[in-house]
């Protein structure tokens, strides 16, 4: 496959595999194991499996290879590992790397979920784990120690949009031969190439922007062949974190039309961010390319936009938040992100609720923020029913 073709073409033609019959769309192959033609193959393949090969689809299937090859392309990966979702991705790609006595500093402005394998899941098993304020350059240096083993942060953090200086943090790790580790999710695969600012692994929720329409959960970790062959691989076959070969084909017709889909949401986000800022009703409109954005350069120079969420601080806290949110026609309340339909949540009393009250004032995460995912209605019609509901409130 040429490495020359812009986004689109590769979102299209990337690690196509047809059978004999030629098909114009990929191909699910449904099933769980592969014949052999002799005894002499089979032992051959579990010996050493070559380029093109399968042998159970735990350990992976042509559908799934498809998808692996796809999203490689166009993250400029060597390799990927797609996963059952986006989570395991996130723990297969920690748990696959780290023992007992190994030291991890993190971002501490994190997904309630990550934040739980780090805090709770590595720690059981002897991980120390530091936690930092991610925009604060002086404190990924002060943490990051000779012995550290990794370094994990969202490149843009979930609610509050904070974008972390990634090209600066991956020199401080790398500085102590630290593996960098980034959650992309909000950055999407479009808008930003995290392995060329040094991220040496990317993990994506595939659920996310990828499939976008709300179908299926799916994952992806992707970095070199040696650590995706090497140390995730033989992670994830024994322990049972596949993805369904019907999953990555659904991901795959997601990714056709990924570039078009997530430019749409970007321009709605942006439009509805320019709408509501400096409105009195609210006390915060946080999105990355609006100029008072607290990150706002650093988003311009390692971003090509700012993203498909845009997260709103409602003035009267969480009793205000839940009549905004109650009083939305089209913007429909849950907690995915990246969809094609708008959807709204309210992260205090849903995704972060696991966190305590002071956890959640320490990221900014008030009682009154709802994190808008902006979807692919016309954006008008979306600025019109984000202020009638605030008209509600």
């Amino acid at each position: 496959m040429s490495k020359d073709w812009n986004t689109r073409t590769k979102l299209v033609h990337s690690g196509t595999r047809r059978s004999q019959y030629g098909e114009v769309s990929e191909a699910i192959f449904l099933t769980q194991g592969f014949v052999y033609d002799s005894a002499e193959q089979a032992a051959q393949r579990f010996d050493q499996l070559g380029e093109d090969e399968f042998i159970y689809a735990r350990y992976g299937n042509p559908t799934v290879a498809m998808f692996e090859d796809r999203i490689a392309a166009l993250e400029g990966a060597e390799d990927a590992f797609a996963t059952a979702s986006g989570m395991a991705a996130v723990n297969g790609a920690l748990v696959s790397m780290l023992k007992a006595g190994d030291h991890v500093v993190s971002a501490r402005a994190l997904f309630g979920s990550c934040l739980y394998i780090l805090e709770d899941v590595l720690t059981r098993f002897g991980v120390e784990v530091t936690f930092v304020d991610g925009t604060n350059l002086d404190e990924w240096r002060a943490a990051v120690r000779p012995d550290t083993k990794a370094v994990f942060l969202e490149s843009m953090s979930n609610p509050t949009l904070e974008v972390i200086d990634l090209k600066s943090v991956a020199e401080i790790a790398h500085a102590h031969g630290a593996i960098v580790l980034v959650d992309n999710v909000f950055s999407t695969p479009v808008f930003s190439r995290a392995i060329a600012l040094g991220a040496d692994v990317v993990v994506y929720s595939a659920t996310k922007h990828i499939d976008g329409q709300g179908r299926v959960l799916g994952g992806v970790i992707l970095g070199t062949k040696d650590f995706i062959r090497k140390t995730v691989e033989p992670y994830l076959k024994h322990t049972g974190g596949a993805i369904s070969p019907f999953t990555a084909w659904v991901l795959l017709k997601g990714l056709e039309t990924l570039d078009l889909r997530v430019r749409a949401q970007a321009d709605g986000a942006l439009k509805i961010a320019k709408a509501l800022n400096g409105d009195d009703r609210l006390g915060r409109v946080i999105y990355p390319d609006l100029p008072n954005h607290p990150q706002h350069e650093i988003a311009k120079a390692q971003l090509e936009r700012g993203g498909t969420v845009v997260s709103l601080e409602v003035q009267g806290g969480q009793a205000a938040a839940f009549r905004f949110l109650n009083a939305l026609e089209i913007v429909t309340i849950s907690n995915n992100l990246g969809d094609a339909k708008s959807i709204i949540t309210h992260p205090t009393t849903t995704t972060h609720q696991r966190l305590s009250e002071d956890q959640r004032m320490d990221l900014g995460i008030t009682p009154g923020l709802v994190r808008l995912s902006v979807g692919i209605e016309d954006a008008d019609d979306l600025v019109g029913d984000l202020m009638q509901a605030l008209d509600a409130v």
